[in-house]
This record gives C-alpha cells, structure tokens and sequence, in this order.
C-alpha cells in the first residue's frame, strides 16, 4: 500500500510539472504575429542582434524568437515539400497513362488474324522499348520547352494537365505572329459591315482551373510584390521623379529596372507608371479596405473608372477571418468615359496586409495563366505590383499614398483625340483614381450627415432616410449613365453620315423595373472644346443656361427646386429641376453634377413628381425607371492651334438614352436612327453656339 502511495504522489508530481509547464506556454498574439511575419519575409535567418530587436520590441525572450523562426521555417518547407510531391504525383499519373495507352497499343498494333506466325516475343520487346524511348524523348522535350518558357515569362510554368494545350500570356506574344499592321485575322459576320455587331461578351473566369501548385505560386508572387511596393512608396524613393510636364510622380525606369529587373519584356510594350498622395475623409482603415476587397463595393466607388470587377477566387483567407493577409484574384474592366477609347481588362492577384496598427497595404499584381484569358483586342495589358498605403491619421481622415504601374501594348491605334491624354499617364493614372476615391468618401460623408436639409417646392426635408433614398437614386442615375458607353451587353451600332463626328450606339435589352419588354438606345459622341473643363462644367450645370442647350425640356426656363449637397465643392451636388411651359407639368429633371481635377460629371434623368415624392418619403426606390443622360468633361492640353501653340481645352463626351419600341427582326428603324442622331447632334452644335466656339477650334 506504501508503494501504491508512493506511485499515486509521484504520478501526482509528474501532472502537476506537466501543468505548470502548459501554464507557461503563450500563444503570440496578431500584433506579434504579423511583426515576425514581416521580419521573416525580409530575413528567414535571423542573426542575434536581430532577435534582440524582436525580443525587445515584442516582449518575448530571444529563446521564443528562435524557436518561432525555426518553426516557420519547417513550415514552409513543408509547404514547398507539399506542392512539390503534389506535381510528382500528378507526373506519376501522367506517365502511368501514358504506360497503359503504350500497353493497349501494343495490343492492337496488329490484327490478331494478320500475325505471322514467326513474330516472335523479341520482336515485341523491341517495339514496346522504342516506344518508350519516344515517350523519354518527348518529355525530355517538354521539359525543355517548359524551362525556356520560364526564363523567357520571368516564372516557372505550371504543370499542363492531360490534354490542355499551351498558351502564352497575351503581353508575351510576338507582333511576328500577328497579321498587318499587328492585327490578326478576323472572320466578319455580314452584319458587320452593315454598321452593326453582336458582342455579348461574358466574363471568361468561369473556365480557369487554379491548382494547388498555382496557389502556391500566387502566394510567393504577392508576397513579393508586396515587398516591391513597400520600397517603391516608402519616404524619399530613389526610384520616382517629378515630371516637368504636370508635376506628377512617374517612375524612374533606369533605377526600378537595376533593383527589379523584368525578363522578355517587348520593344512593343508602353510603360504607364504614377505615383500620388492624397487624404480622403473616413474615420478607420478597416471600412476603405473593406471596400476595396468587395468588389461590388469598388465598383460603387469608381463608376466612372471601373465598368466591371468581380472576385474570381478567394486564393487565402484572412488571420482569424479578417482582411489581414487576404488573397483574392480578381477581375476588373477599367474605362474612359468615352466610345472612341477601349477598355482595359486585368486578371490580377490583391493582397491585403496589415502594416501596423494605423497602416494598411493592398498590392494588386497581375498572375500569368497557362490559358488565354483576355478577350480585349484593343489593349494587351499587364499590372506589375501596384496598390496604396493606407493611414490612420486619427483625426476622421485617412492618408492614401497610392502607385500604378502597368506594362501596355497598343494592338490599334489610339484615336488622335485622346492620344495625348492616354500616353500623358492621366486616362488610366493614379492621380484620377485618387481623385475619384475623394469625391466618392465625401459623397458618403454627406450622406452620412443627416444636418443637410432639403428643399423642396417651399418646403424643407430633414428626414436622413429621405435624403439617402434620394442620393441612392441619383446614384442609379450616375452608373447607368457610366455603363452605358462602353457597354458590352448588346449590339454595338455605328450611327454615321448625318454629323462631322463620330457617333457610336449601344442597343440592349432594358433591365429596369419600370421599362420592361423594352430597349433601350444609348448613343455617344466625344468632342473637344477650347474651354477649360471649369468653363463647360459650369455652364452645363447651371439651370439658367440649361435652356440654351438642353432639347429636353424644348428650351423653356428651367427652376431648380431641390438641392443636396454631395461634397465641398459647390459644384459636387444632387439637384431637382422643374421645366416651366412643358407639356408634362409634373415632370421634373434630377440631376447630379460634381468635379474634380480629374475631371467632371453633368448627368440627368427625366423623373416625375410621383417617383420624386415617393423617394423623398423614403420608400423603396428600385423600381423606379431611370434612363441617363449627361455629359462626361475630361481636361486636354494637347490640341495644336498653329506654329507650335497649345491650347488648353476640355474632352466632352456627350451621351443621349432613347427607349426603342418598334424594333422589327432585331433591327433599329430609320426613324430611331435619325432620332437619336438629331439629339447628340442638337445638343452639341447649341452647346458650340452658346460658347461661341470658333469653327476653326472643332
């Protein structure tokens, strides 16, 4: 019994050590987590003046530093080992079927009625080693085809799965491989030529197969490009210069390319590089990265920039389900506000990482597929590591430090209207981007501020939730006019030979609640104007020389009788205009207008008095029918006037919505076509009129 006792006290001893030793064990926290990632990323191998460092600045011991460096370090390898034994395996299978096809074939190399008799085992064993020889030798041969094609993209290939063919990505194809003038041959429908084309274009990320092995490969590729972008945007870069053009930020080529050499890169490829800083009122980083990794949510915010973005595939998720160390590939159609300039696609990786407590970093880099993903003709673009920095200055407003760096080849022409515009950096830049994200925060301000009134036919509207309804609307307003010129769903239709522009139509299906069984004709033309866009945006929007332009409301006087203001701009506001003398006395025109300096918007929609009042009482306002009309005003410094001299002018792209009814065998009637012909051209020749605009300037 004594040594029963004694057994049942040691036992008691031993669990009450092992307890003592689990007390001391402590679990890192996220702060601690994500500073030891950092350190890792910079240096796997730590030395002891760098565990030191940690030591003090975590409040761990050097031992904890060592033994966590250690642990990561297994792990990766881990992970590494993982991907590798899962391409050997995959290899494994493939050599497998290929060993059972070379047994089946040798099987049936002859029909059994036609072998001779003197065809012995020998001969069999020759035939099944020379075909074994072949198969070595043609996977020798992919091997090496496999290695130049890594050293020539930068990266190394994917393994093919059985039966998928090779291509290249789009930025490494050869002009040598393209027809004249770079452009490939095309099979035209006869449709075509008579001024109209079907282009329903769907997004093709439904056909992408991402292995494991390509997850492990997109990872590596945003951590790096993550680290790029951490030395590109820190304080005093050695690798941007000011331009002496405009003053903006451009990269320093000679410096990025000593430090981040690029393989294979084509003469053909134009380089668009900026870099901007700016301040956007928000309180906390956690609400902008938020929107900038939904992205329905970054469509909302750059309407003007962004046509299309979905998310593709979340790559990883989030520490503890949260944004921090996110990975998602994505996919976005960025525009100019015009249809003489095509859009730009990209499928890209972003990353989003949490730098320290105030500070956050989202990385977009583009990842190349095995597969051809790109439908656009007109662009072949790529994204190099790009994003922002995002700063909590705690004081309601957030520091954004953003760069863009994109690698472009032109397959046409750019229009002579906005060459200067597009190869200057400022179509597809940061500077608007940033701008954009400005106006959008102080959008969302006001809409936050329930201490704006509203005024409305003498009275006043202190209701938040009406104002809101109200603000939602004209926002329906705003993207359905941005959609609708570059838009891919539906017949793109040349309308020409009635103006001395060019106008292009866009005919698809209405999807509003409240045109059903209807189409709808959007009609856009561009044209420059010898005004700066401060000029045209003010006279655009002003309702007392609406008038003069507008074939909308037949050239009556026109009141404004409601007012929201949208930004500090006076300029940046949603208005409701009432058109005296009309045929429709209960019709009146909502209008948002707002500017910046990247750029103007003046959009407007007939709505009547019953859909204004039931958006003013904050009733659901979804199915109220919008059809957008406006104006887009970009700023243009490169129009020639004679002998050298420059003038300062503006790009005006000017949009008209018609609904069509009468279409017989899918096709637009003369009369819809002479329709909208007169409107855009009325509209522009009265806007020319007005501004006195010299003829020698159009």
């Amino acid at each position: 019994m004594a040594d029963n006792g004694d057994n049942g006290g040691g036992s008691g001893g031993e669990g009450s050590q092992s307890r003592r030793r689990k007390s001391h064990y402590q679990r890192h926290n996220a702060q601690q987590i994500q500073r030891l990632e950092g350190a890792f990323n910079e240096c796997p191998h730590p030395d002891e003046k760098m565990r030191m460092e940690l030591s003090r600045e975590l409040g761990l011991s050097p031992r904890q530093i060592k033994f966590w460096f250690q642990n990561r370090r297994t792990q990766l390898k881990a992970q590494h080992e993982k991907a590798d034994n899962f391409v050997l395996r995959s290899e494994n299978d493939k050599i497998r079927c290929e060993n059972i096809a070379i047994t089946e074939a040798l099987k049936n190399a002859v029909c059994p009625a036609c072998v001779r008799p003197d065809q012995s085992d020998e001969d069999v064993y020759l035939k099944e080693k020379k075909l074994r020889e072949e198969n070595a030798m043609l996977r020798e041969e992919l091997k090496r085809v496999k290695t130049i094609a890594a050293q020539y993209m930068g990266r190394p290939i994917s393994p093919l799965h059985l039966g998928q063919p090779l291509h290249l990505s789009p930025m490494d194809l050869s002009r040598a491989s393209s027809g004249h003038n770079g452009m490939t041959g095309l099979s035209l429908d006869p449709d075509l030529l008579s001024g109209s084309s079907s282009t329903f274009k769907t997004l093709p990320f439904q056909q992408i197969f991402i292995s494991d092995m390509d997850k492990s490969l997109m990872i590596d590729v945003c951590r790096n490009a993550m680290n790029e972008l951490i030395k590109l945007l820190e304080n005093n870069s050695p690798f941007w210069i000011r331009s002496s053009a405009d003053g903006t930020e451009v990269l320093n080529l000679e410096a990025y390319e000593s430090i981040f050499p690029r393989v294979g890169r084509s003469p053909y490829v134009r380089i668009e590089s900026s870099r901007d800083l700016g301040v956007v009122i928000m309180s906390g980083c956690l609400g902008l990265v938020d929107m900038f990794m939904d992205a329905n949510k970054w469509m909302e915010i750059f309407p003007n920039i962004v046509s299309r973005a979905s998310t593709v595939e979340v790559i990883s998720t989030g520490l503890m389900g949260s944004r921090n160390g996110q990975i998602q590939l994505m996919y976005e159609e960025l525009q100019v506000l015009s249809p003489l300039v095509p859009t730009r696609e990209y499928y890209f990786l972003r990353f989003c990482q949490q730098i320290d407590q105030t500070t956050w970093a989202i990385v977009d880099v583009s990842y190349d597929f095995p597969q051809e993903l790109h439908s656009n003709s007109q662009y072949r673009a790529r994204r190099l590591p790009s994003g922002c920095f995002i700063q909590d200055m705690l004081d309601g407003r957030l520091k954004i430090t953003w760069m863009e760096h994109v690698e472009i080849e032109d397959i046409r022409p750019i229009h002579s209207l906005f060459r200067e515009y597009i190869c200057s950096g400022l179509a597809f830049g940061v500077t608007r981007k940033l701008s954009a994200l400005q106006r959008a925060c102080e959008r969302l301000t006001c809409l936050i501020d329930a201490a704006n009134s509203f005024s409305h036919l003498g009275g006043v509207i202190t209701s938040h939730h009406g104002k809101k309804s109200l603000m939602q609307l004209s926002q329906r307003i705003v993207n359905s006019f941005c959609s609708s010129i570059n838009s891919v769903n539906g017949q793109q239709v040349m309308l020409s030979g009635m103006n001395d522009f060019e106008v292009r139509a866009t005919l698809q299906k209405c999807t509003d609640p409240g045109h059903p069984n209807s189409m709808v004709l959007s009609a856009a033309t561009s044209i420059w104007l010898p005004f700066s866009p401060q000029k045209v945006f003010d006279f655009l929007r002003d309702e007392r020389s609406r008038p003069q332009w507008d074939v909308l409301s037949n050239h009556n006087p026109v009141q404004e009788v409601g007012h929201i203001a949208c930004g500090s701009h006076p300029g940046n506001c949603i208005s409701v205009l009432r058109a005296f003398n009309t045929s429709q006395n209960n019709m009146l025109i909502l209008q948002e207008s707002c500017i910046d300096s990247s750029g103007a918007l003046v959009v407007y929609c007939p709505v009547d008095l019953p859909a204004i009042t039931i958006a003013m009482s904050s009733e659901d306002s979804s199915f109220i029918p919008v059809l957008s009309s406006g104006f887009a005003i970009l700023p243009d410094a490169g129009k020639k006037l004679g002998a050298g001299e420059m003038a300062v002018g503006s790009i005006v792209t000017v949009v008209v919505q018609i609904i069509v009814s009468n279409l017989t065998s899918g096709k637009l009637s003369q009369e819809s076509v002479n329709t909208v012909n007169n409107l855009v051209g009325n509209t522009i020749q009265h806007i020319k009129a007005a501004l006195n605009c010299s003829p020698c300037l159009d």
